[in-house]
């Protein structure tokens, strides 16, 4: 007995372990859940806080910033900066740049909107708002990302939080342009205790928000105060230059080469210390009018190997600087070594050269055929999205129309003072027109035929040496004297033919002056000596056949005289309209309109010069003497009737605006500015939403020019363009504006 009830042992003690271990679990398993139960996000005690904040920080937030800022960095370095224009203080929030890191972008608003599913009582709560804030702005989901931020502004645990929300809040509204909220947003943090992070931040948001509002000189200001707050790095080298432009716009040149020189200082990339240091020479240039352009340090750039790639911005550089001396010619010439230089991947500098020829040639030269070839040039190049394309799309169809009027006036003129003269010296000057022509055709020739022979030339000597560069030879298609070579021989074979199929098989017009030696320079002779007698001689056939060609287009008889005038008027009276119209340029069209009716005084388009006379002048007493003329000789006129509609409804306002604007009008022209302007800004706030409210303040921005300077004339011309987009007015403003910001040429 004794030993069965030894044999049960080891069974007692297996139950009663089975039972212990149950005990241990069921303990376990309620400390597991009393653990769980406390550690809700919903907890306020101490120990489920601490526990969240720790999950929510390295496993969700911690994640979402290190995408953002991947994302970030990617976009930074794909951003390609436009030196020519006002670099942005801080980088927009583009959509489409967002495209390549839409990714890390994603996984930061999946990972940062774990923290606020999961752990609504951490301390992170705020910060991954502000996360899947911007991240969802970077997408170009804007509604998504605002109420985000206004979430955290509305609702965050943390001040600074909060200002940081309303900071990158105030950076949306900018980039969206509504100012006024920005403004808004800026009025009330300038009243917050800010830490030293937010307040860099902030002063550069705030920068920036002047600085897209065209306001330079206050942006600046604020940039001087936020400098001492920021760390050497490529960052604030590229603030630096942005408050080095506003300068130059405000004309205040030393203190812009005070901040070219810190671009320096700050580990810029290359292409960021090449454009402080060029725009740095052209402002020495500009303070000092007796530098040479040769001393200047522009040579020295150009021989750097390290700016091959940049000689087109240089040599362009150069040419501003020579047009704002007045030394077109010169101007031209290093404009059009810019475009030489200008690469294959820097298509863009090339179209603001050409825009800069154009305008040269349109301004200070008068060569309008020459302008309209410059303009097609730079509009078949510029980007679409380029803030100059629509100006000179619009540039460009008026010129296409200018032109053509301008041809035919000039043309027809020409041909009827040939019509006055007697037949023996008609004959002579036909002749000495077609020698001149014949001659300008030989010298073409015979540049170009000289150009050949000394590319020949190189090119034999260049295939009897076939070692170059210290003994290597070089493949065809990198050596630039072979490839010459090669379009030499091709054009002398074959003739400078289009790209098209079956080439071989069209005639081969210059294979019979090829010859047999292709490498001699003797055949190349022998072909000039051949063309250069091949020439129009006088009373040869040719030269009887034109000679009677243009003798036809001569207007000698009395119906072919009419003809030739009313072509002649029509093409007056179109230019006339385009000056007007398109290219805004009063003088132009008031001078034309009035040869017009001093060639032409009965022409029919009378009346309506008489009207667009009396929009055109400024001045009250020439605009009366056009309406009394329009009023006198067509009473009944439908233009008549506008004018009378016009001054009706001006007198119709509080008080008498027409008098009030004539009263400051007449201070203007006496040049009392300060007095008029005084006036103006009193009697503004009392015509709001009246016919000529526009019109007082266009007169306001004049004044402001006259009397507050640059930068305040600046502002005043953005500020109408806001207050007044429907302005008949605001073409002119934007033309004063483009003009205002290229009186040193485009940087």
């Amino acid at each position: 007995m004794l030993i069965r009830r030894q044999k049960d042992i080891p069974n007692f003690i297996f139950v009663t372990n089975r039972f212990a271990l149950y005990i241990c679990r069921t303990v376990l398993s309620l400390t597991l859940i009393g653990l769980l139960a406390a550690c809700s996000q919903f907890s306020t005690k101490p120990a489920a806080i601490g526990f969240h904040n720790l999950s929510a920080h390295y496993n969700a937030y911690f994640i979402a910033e290190q995408s953002l800022a991947e994302a970030e960095f990617q976009m930074g370095k794909a951003y390609k900066e436009n030196y020519n224009e006002l670099l942005p203080i801080l980088l927009p929030m583009d959509s489409v740049l967002s495209l390549p890191v839409k990714p890390q972008l994603q996984d930061a608003i999946k990972k940062s909107s774990i923290v606020a599913e999961k752990h609504q009582n951490s301390k992170w709560m705020d910060n991954s708002y502000i996360v899947l804030g911007k991240s969802r702005l970077y997408l170009g989901e804007w509604a998504d990302g605002l109420e985000a931020l206004r979430y955290v502004y509305a609702n965050g645990r943390d001040e600074s939080d909060k200002n940081n929300a309303l900071i990158l809040l105030m950076r949306a509204y900018i980039i969206r342009k509504d100012y006024s909220n920005a403004l808004g947003v800026a009025e009330y943090l300038s009243q917050q205790p800010l830490n030293k992070a937010s307040t860099r931040d902030f002063y550069l948001t705030k920068a920036y928000l002047h600085q897209q509002n065209g306001e330079y000189l206050t942006s600046v200001a604020i940039l001087e105060e936020t400098f001492p707050l920021l760390k050497k790095s490529t960052e604030t080298a590229r603030v630096h230059f942005a408050a080095a432009q506003m300068y130059d716009r405000l004309g205040q040149y030393a203190l812009a080469n005070k901040h070219y020189r810190s671009v320096s200082k700050n580990r810029p990339g290359y292409d960021l210390g090449f454009y402080s240091s060029m725009n740095s020479l052209q402002n020495e240039v500009v303070l000092n009018p007796k530098k040479d352009l040769d001393d200047v340090g522009f040579d020295r750039m150009l021989r750097d190997r390290k700016n091959a790639d940049l000689n087109d911005k240089i040599y362009f550089t150069m040419g501003l600087l020579a047009e704002h001396r007045k030394q077109i010619p010169q101007a031209i010439d290093y404009l059009q070594k810019a475009v030489a230089a200008s690469k294959g991947t820097n298509m863009e500098q090339k179209a603001y050269s050409y825009l800069q020829l154009a305008r040269i040639n349109y301004e200070s030269l008068e060569k309008f055929e020459v302008s309209k070839a410059y303009y097609d040039s730079a509009l078949t190049i510029l980007p679409q999205q380029a803030p100059e394309y629509k100006l000179v799309s619009e540039r460009k169809r008026a010129l296409d129309e200018f032109v053509k009027h301008y041809s035919v006036a000039n043309t027809e003129d020409s041909l009827q003072k040939l019509a006055q003269m007697n037949p023996a010296a008609l004959d002579n000057k036909i002749d000495a027109i077609i020698e001149a022509q014949e001659n300008a055709r030989k010298e073409a020739e015979a540049k170009e035929r000289k150009a050949m022979l000394a590319a020949q030339n190189t090119n034999v000597q260049s295939v009897q040496n076939p070692l170059i560069n210290g003994g290597e030879r070089r493949w065809e298609l990198y050596d630039p004297a072979l490839i010459n070579q090669g379009k030499t021989e091709f054009k002398r074979a074959w003739g400078n033919r289009p790209l098209e199929d079956d080439w071989r098989r069209s005639s081969r017009q210059m294979r019979s002056l090829a010859g047999n030696d292709r490498n001699a320079p003797d055949s190349l002779a022998t072909q000039t000596e051949a063309v250069a007698d091949n020439s129009m001689k006088k009373g040869s056939p040719e030269w009887d056949a034109l000679h009677s060609s243009l003798k036809q287009n001569i207007p000698l008889t009395d119906g072919q005289m009419a003809d030739s005038q009313k072509r002649k008027e029509d093409a007056l009276y179109n230019l006339g309209k385009i000056y007007r119209f398109d290219l805004q340029e009063s003088q132009r069209s008031i001078s034309t309109f009035e040869r017009v009716l001093a060639d032409y005084p009965k022409t029919q388009y009378k009346e309506e010069i008489y009207y667009l006379l009396y929009l055109t002048y400024e001045a009250e007493n020439e605009k009366t003497t056009w309406k009394n003329r329009l009023f006198t000789e067509y009473p009944t006129s439908t233009y008549a009737r506008l004018v009378g509609k016009s001054t009706d409804s001006n007198a119709a306002g509080t008080g008498n605006p027409v008098k009030e604007y004539e009263a400051a009008y007449a201070l203007y022209s006496n040049g009392d500015y300060a007095k008029a302007l005084e006036d103006i800004e009193q009697n503004l706030p009392a015509y709001k939403g009246h016919i000529m409210e526009d019109k007082f303040a266009l007169l306001r921005v004049f004044l402001i020019g006259k009397v507050r300077g640059k930068d305040a004339y600046t502002q005043a011309i953005t500020e109408f363009m806001r207050l007044y987009p429907s302005s008949i007015y605001l073409p002119r403003l934007k033309e004063m504006q483009e003009l205002n910001s290229l009186s040193m040429g485009k940087r």
